[in-house]
């Protein structure tokens, strides 16, 4: 074990304020992506400010929409009879992941800001461009049957592994945070993540230091939501292609290094173009790294289904 400090924070901009002091500081609150990091040593923070008794666990109105306080568990989430109401594919994405353990201790933020589950980002004895910048990327020719057929690069190829963020984007919400000097800001959760480029390491929007405190959800679509997601087993397995429907919106999961907001297929379809030519016309950017060719046929046709199903 590698020391570091610990606190526990008082307020969001304290919070904010002190990981800004010291460069490789980490928040904590569920902590089950961080402690794994730690133990492997890919994680490895000089200050852990712990913000997990904040209060920013509440799910409450907000206008006509929702909203999430950052600390909000999944399950928490999942469980509430608004979301279950008005939003069923953000509770339909969210008991889609993980496990009930880890749901009942994963927290709003911290999913949305859950590292790759790339399994050379794991091996610390493997080069990855996200671990340490320049390295190169062990899985461009490697096992890579769980790498991106969207938005990657010649430098990473791996993708996020959020189902939130996923029906998050469907739903058009916004991500709320505290800067080091206590300012305050919202950020469209399609613009949180970054695609890899060639600075993968470089994974967010946000400032050093900034404070995810919440969640903002507009009100909610008409029509019909649904989340759909293929993976090898039910539990305990990462995902392989998702899929997040929304009135007219579409986004795609487990294909890019970020929720992968479906625009090509929306516009095809607002065209009056069939669901499987629309799928297509998503794809047709796609490419394969090897052992993932069949997500792209894979993701096609789970397109294809949530999108008839929309129509039944």
């Amino acid at each position: 074990m590698r020391p570091f400090s610990y606190e526990r924070a008082t307020s969001a901009a304290g919070a904010a304020k002190a990981a800004a002091e010291t460069p490789a500081a980490r928040f904590l609150a569920g902590g089950t992506n961080l402690l794994d990091l730690m133990k492997l040593e890919i994680e490895r923070p000089e200050r852990v400010i712990d913000v997990g008794r904040l209060p920013m666990a509440g799910v409450e109105a907000n206008g006509d929409g929702l909203r999430i306080g950052a600390l909000a568990t999944a399950s928490a989430v999942a469980a509430d009879a608004r979301v279950r109401r008005d939003y069923p594919v953000l509770a339909e994405a969210l008991l889609s992941g993980a496990s009930p353990q880890l749901r009942n201790k994963a927290t709003t933020a911290g999913n949305l800001l859950q590292r790759t589950r790339c399994p050379y980002f794991y091996d610390a004895a493997k080069p990855c461009n996200k671990r340490q910048p320049g390295a190169g990327c062990a899985a461009i020719g490697g096992l890579n049957r769980f790498a991106a057929i969207l938005g990657a690069s010649e430098a990473c190829i791996a993708t996020h592994p959020s189902d939130l963020a996923v029906a998050l984007s469907v739903l058009d919400a916004s991500v709320e945070t505290v800067r080091p000097d206590g300012t305050t800001r919202a950020i469209p959760i399609d613009d949180l993540h970054r695609l890899p480029g060639d600075a993968p390491h470089l994974e967010t929007t946000l400032e050093a230091g900034e404070l995810v405190t919440g969640v903002a959800i507009p009100p909610p679509p008409k029509g019909r939501q649904a989340y759909r997601k293929v993976r090898d087993r039910a539990s305990y397995a990462a995902g392989l292609v998702a899929v997040a429907v929304a009135g007219d919106r579409i986004a795609l999961g487990c294909v890019a290094l970020k929720p992968w907001r479906a625009t090509k297929a929306e516009a095809a379809l607002a065209a009056g173009a069939a669901p499987a030519a629309a799928a297509d016309a998503e794809l047709a950017g796609a490419a394969s790294a090897g052992h993932n060719t069949f997500k792209i046929a894979l993701t096609q046709r789970l397109m294809t289904a949530a999108l008839q199903d929309g129509k039944a």
